[in-house]
């Protein structure tokens, strides 16, 4: 399961998308966040897969590369549709010993189901077609502003990225530390969902230690290269906006406004 997380992976291509300004990247992605917490009917996200689609298609990372990032947040998912489904309250359709299935839970049960499919998928879509350094170089230069009031904007930016480059680092060695254990006679999928829970405590320890190492390693690695933080650092690459991305964000000024249009409607 751990090798199909796509969050936090890169995927080296060259592109229209690869080549845009990150800082543009990721205000798109937050935007496109607010767009799909505006929406408030079906039909409005067939403008969301289109969006989709086309910014897919002009990455050109595979679909199926993008849809391998679902299945780590299935059950999620299943929960978020099954919680919906029962818990809203209107018409019923039929009633399944002490639940109730009515019109109003299968539709919003489906509604919220796809806004976290269009999330996860749209969001991904930041880290696949930006590199580590122009992610971090980018949320520097958002939160440049923020300077004078004491924010340490690199070594924040810094952070975030390296957390954000972690995660499947950390699921790789969770996956290995699992398989290392299974050899050695441990269950981890036999048993009900608390005993499985329990199972997976042995897990902590190594992968605590693991995490740490890396850590340090980092650290060390960092300093022998004489890093400092911010302060006085140059940059081989200066992020300036080009003709592709005043297009880019053309193109999505006209899908963000129409989504509020559509809320309005």
């Amino acid at each position: 399961m751990f090798k199909n997380l796509t969050i936090g992976q890169h995927y080296p291509i060259e592109s229209l998308v690869h080549e845009l300004d990150p800082r543009l990247k990721i205000l798109i992605t937050f935007a496109y966040i607010v767009s799909l917490f505006i929406i408030q009917s079906f039909p409005v996200y067939i403008l969301v897969l289109l969006f989709l689609a086309l910014t897919i298609s002009f990455s050109k990372v595979p679909i199926k590369f993008v849809l391998k990032g679902l299945k780590p947040i299935f059950v999620i998912i299943l929960i978020t549709f099954f919680i919906n489904l029962f818990m809203t309250p209107g018409e019923q359709i039929f009633k399944l010993f002490f639940l109730k299935v009515t019109k109003e839970g299968v539709y919003q049960a489906g509604f919220m189901a796809l806004r976290l499919v269009l999330l996860i998928m749209g969001t991904s879509i930041l880290t696949l077609t930006t590199s580590p350094i122009l992610l971090t170089d980018g949320i520097e230069r958002l939160l440049s502003p923020f300077k004078r009031i004491g924010l340490p904007a690199h070594e924040l930016a810094m952070m975030m990225t390296i957390a954000l480059r972690f995660i499947p680092t950390l699921m790789e060695e969770t996956e290995k530390i699992m398989k290392a254990q299974k050899a050695r006679g441990a269950d981890f999928e036999s048993g009900n969902i608390i005993n499985r829970a329990k199972n997976l405590v042995p897990l902590l320890v190594p992968l605590f230690i693991s995490a740490f190492r890396r850590a340090d390693e980092l650290a060390m690695a960092m300093e022998s290269r004489c890093y400092r933080g911010g302060e006085n650092r140059t940059r081989m690459r200066q992020l300036v906006f080009r003709r592709n991305d005043y297009i880019a964000l053309i193109v999505f000024l006209v899908y963000f406004a129409a989504i509020i249009v559509s809320r309005f409607i």
